[in-house]
């Protein structure tokens, strides 16, 4: 990859990437995250502007509605100092960082709510939960280490394409296919879920139930997948329910 844009020192950018950390430390209901955003981009725009009505006028551009998820923010804050110092260079005019901002921050905003909130937080909980029989306590640092690893690289990693493309970001992030791999982790989930799931019934059914309790917990376990495959194949309702209540009348008389 190309290497940033030479204009600004990496001191600069640095302390842009830093302070975009704190997107939503001033968030506010008329603005939402306006204040943020140019509070870090500001060292940019000092770098890039002498101190008079061109520095005034490039902070007051960026003090209009801003609203996006915070964590894929970091590529629309690399973007807006790609444009910036072009305008500083006097290749585009300063309505182009605008609409590149009101472009991006909706669909930038259900990527990252899909990817983060939906996918990698249930994931690496579903995972630390999974690993408490064996960690104990120590599953939440755990949590904590894989949640803040991914969201911090990728945040490098989309702030470096904002830096570098500008514009072209958006074919960037789109080759990345964020919704795939949601769509794995949310599976990742889901099987570290019915993990701990087992493990539980097995568990309190053998401390409470005696010695056919664990097998009446693995039925109950096979029920839900089979319904979960009965309902997706669009099997009816009603007989997914019949079926459970056969099974449960044919536990009772058993066990």
């Amino acid at each position: 990859m190309s290497a940033p844009p030479a204009a600004l020192p990496f001191g600069v950018l640095l302390r842009v990437f830093l302070r975009s950390l704190f997107l939503q430390a001033s968030w506010n209901p008329k603005g939402m995250q306006n204040l943020g955003l140019a509070y870090a981009v500001y060292p940019a725009l000092a770098a890039l502007y002498p101190q008079g009505p061109a520095r005034e006028e490039a902070v007051r551009r960026h003090l209009v509605f801003f609203n996006t998820h915070p964590y894929v923010a970091a590529a629309i804050v690399g973007g807006v100092i790609n444009h910036e110092e072009r305008i500083a260079r006097g290749e585009e005019t300063p309505d182009k960082v605008v609409a590149f901002k009101a472009a991006l921050m909706g669909p930038l905003a259900a990527l990252g709510d899909g990817f983060f909130w939906l996918s990698l937080k249930p994931a690496t909980g579903a995972v630390s939960a999974a690993l408490v029989p064996l960690l104990g306590v120590w599953a939440v640092p755990l949590f904590l280490v894989l949640y803040n690893l991914v969201h911090l690289l990728l945040r490098v990693r989309l702030y470096w394409l904002g830096l570098t493309l500008g514009d072209r970001l958006v074919e960037a992030v789109a080759r990345a296919n964020l919704p795939a791999r949601g769509a794995r982790l949310r599976a990742v989930a889901a099987a570290s879920a019915g993990g701990v799931a087992a493990w539980l019934a097995v568990s309190f059914g053998a401390n409470a139930g005696g010695l056919y309790a664990p097998l009446l917990a693995a039925g109950c376990l096979a029920l839900g997948v089979a319904s979960y495959v009965l309902v997706s194949r669009r099997v009816p309702n009603y007989v997914v329910l019949y079926v459970a209540a056969g099974l449960a009348c044919v536990a009772g008389a058993f066990l």
